[in-house]
Formats: structure tokens, C-alpha cells, sequence
């Protein structure tokens, strides 16, 4: 798989909620880190996705918002 995007995280798929559209897929990356996606039904069929499986979490992000506690 080649991507121009750069934050790529390989990991398990430790969960996917589906719902009648859209389902959350949550990936775990390691060292207590889990990613999540809001991805269609169609994709995950298309996939293959369950949970188990190896897959990579993939962000390209136009803008990152920073935050700090007051």
C-alpha cells in the first residue's frame, strides 16, 4: 500500500460498532493507543474488516487543533 499521507499506524481492530449506515472502527496501535473511524458499511464489507484483523489507521488532515487546560 502506498499513500501520500504520513501518519500511518498499523494495529488490530479491536472493535466495530455498526450501525445502518456508517460504523466505528477502533484500532488499536499500540502502547495504549487506540484510533478510531467513522467509516460506511460498504467499506467495511469491502475490507473485510473484523475484529482481529491487522489494518492501518491512515490520517491526512488539512488542520490540527491544539488545545490546552486552563
Amino acid at each position: 500500500m502506498k499513500l501520500s499521507a504520513r501518519n500511518q499506524f498499523k494495529g488490530k481492530v479491536i472493535a466495530i460498532d455498526e450501525g445502518a449506515v456508517n460504523a466505528i472502527v477502533k484500532i488499536d496501535i499500540g502502547g495504549g493507543n487506540v484510533m478510531s473511524a467513522t467509516i460506511s458499511m460498504a467499506a467495511v464489507k469491502e475490507l473485510g474488516l473484523k475484529v482481529g484483523n491487522d489494518a492501518y489507521a491512515v490520517v491526512k488532515a488539512t488542520s490540527v487543533m491544539v488545545g490546552i487546560d486552563e
